[in-house]
């Protein structure tokens, strides 16, 4: 496959949901949501660079981790091409460094109140004073600072799907697990409780479902992930943990429900994403 066919469609994720007291009103969210699909994007470091006689470096820092200010950016960028020619969309989990490869995944933790996310970094930037990331709009609600605009944040690159990424994009096979990803497969980390996409029966979108409706809010490789991501969900219902086999390994699927009605199950699904589990779907038994 020519390497302009590659594009990445990925739910590589971690969703792990841990409500604190009602006194703390607190949100710790970790969301491995690296799940984004860029646009006739390609992989590129680049060459040094000056903004305002500052000279930047960008390299292949797979130790990288620092802690400083997190800005977002939004409308004035929106559709427009990033660095690495993906087109940017404010309303998706990515974000701007000034000298990661691009793409790459980076974990970002607001420091101020524990919220966490997985981004894809597609775009150079910010270039302001002590500034060390821009994230999406997206990224800075659910990271909770949109409203005042930074906060103190710790990024650090994940090194297994940084270099899957590369590796998809770029059609190596250096590895076993990214080449040859095209736009309607999905990148699975081996030895890592990732999500994945598995294909659904579809849903009658009018009258009786015999209750066989239910919410997949993740689908991860190791039971423990999935048994925590139950405890959290309680609130929303009955929730099941249903094992299947997926090419000879075993996926443990969190699932709500079951739902007569589609409406019924519409209004517990955006609930569910309302709290930042934005994977969160409806399938038939």
């Amino acid at each position: 496959m020519n390497k302009k066919g590659y594009k990445l469609l990925a739910l590589l994720a971690i969703i792990n949901l841990t409500l604190t007291s009602c006194a703390s009103n607190k949100l710790d969210l970790y969301s491995q949501s690296a799940a984004i699909s860029g646009k006739g994007g390609t992989y590129k470091v680049g060459k040094p660079y000056q903004i305002a006689g500052k000279w930047y470096y960008p390299e292949e820092d797979y130790d990288y981790v620092e802690t400083g200010t997190a800005s977002w950016y939004g409308k004035d960028f929106h559709a427009k091409y990033t660095a690495n020619g993906e087109i940017y969309d404010m309303n998706t989990l990515t974000a701007a460094h000034r000298t990661l490869p691009l793409p790459s995944i980076v974990r970002v933790t607001n420091l101020e109140n524990g919220r966490s996310l997985v981004l894809r970094v597609n775009d150079r930037g910010p270039f302001a004073k002590n500034r060390i990331i821009d994230v999406s709009k997206r990224a800075s609600q659910l990271l909770g600072f949109q409203t005042q605009g930074t906060a103190k944040v710790k990024v650090e690159i994940l090194e297994q799907e940084s270099k899957a990424l590369k590796a998809a994009l770029t059609g190596a096979k250096s590895n076993s697990y990214a080449s040859n990803y095209t736009s309607n497969q999905v990148v699975s980390i081996p030895q890592k409780p990732v999500s994945i996409y598995t294909p659904q029966k579809s849903i009658n979108n009018t009258g009786n479902n015999n209750g066989n409706i239910f919410i997949q809010v993740g689908s991860f490789s190791k039971q423990t992930m999935a048994e925590d991501l139950k405890r959290q969900l309680m609130d929303y219902g009955q929730i099941r943990i249903i094992p299947v086999d997926i090419s000879g390994s075993t996926f443990y699927r969190v699932r709500v429900g079951p739902y007569t009605e589609k409406n019924e199950a519409d209004k517990v699904l955006s609930k569910i994403k309302n709290a930042g589990l934005i994977d969160a779907t409806l399938v038939n038994k």
